[in-house]
């Protein structure tokens, strides 16, 4: 979990889809500590394409399986998604399976940049190719 230490803050972000010149995907997050230090929080509001997404995820360490897990709750779906979070260095990967959703993030936990990519035989109209730079507004 410590890994994630440098995630702290609140972060504008900005990206465009795999390809594309056009920034079409603005947004704000933040990630806290919660109380005890052994989980943390982000909560994100992004126009995605014109899609308002609202969400809170909570990440922790699952000691059964010695990985980092997460839960979304978001406006989108009913029910939680549930994500693997990876630290190596600074290098964040971040890990969906779930219905349709079959997608990697790999990025960076020193400046929350990288892109979403859809995994091998993925459906490319559930897990679009997307690419975002973040900037830190405070921590």
């Amino acid at each position: 979990m410590k890994g994630l230490e440098p995630l702290i803050g609140a972060w504008t972000l900005k990206g465009h889809l795999a390809g594309a010149d056009e920034e079409n995907i603005t947004g704000r997050t933040t990630f806290k500590w919660l109380s005890g230090g052994f989980l943390l929080q982000q909560d994100a509001e992004i126009n995605f394409l014109g899609t308002v997404i609202k969400s809170r995820e909570i990440i922790g360490y699952d000691a059964q399986s010695r990985t980092l897990k997460s839960y979304v709750f978001s406006n989108l779906s009913p029910d939680p998604w549930p994500y693997e979070w990876e630290v190596n260095g600074d290098v964040l990967t971040i890990r969906v399976n779930y219905g349709a959703l079959d997608a990697t993030f790999t990025g960076s936990t020193r400046s929350f940049s990288g892109a979403w990519t859809p995994n091998p035989g993925a459906d490319p109209a559930a897990n679009v190719a997307y690419e975002i730079t973040s900037e830190r507004t405070h921590d």
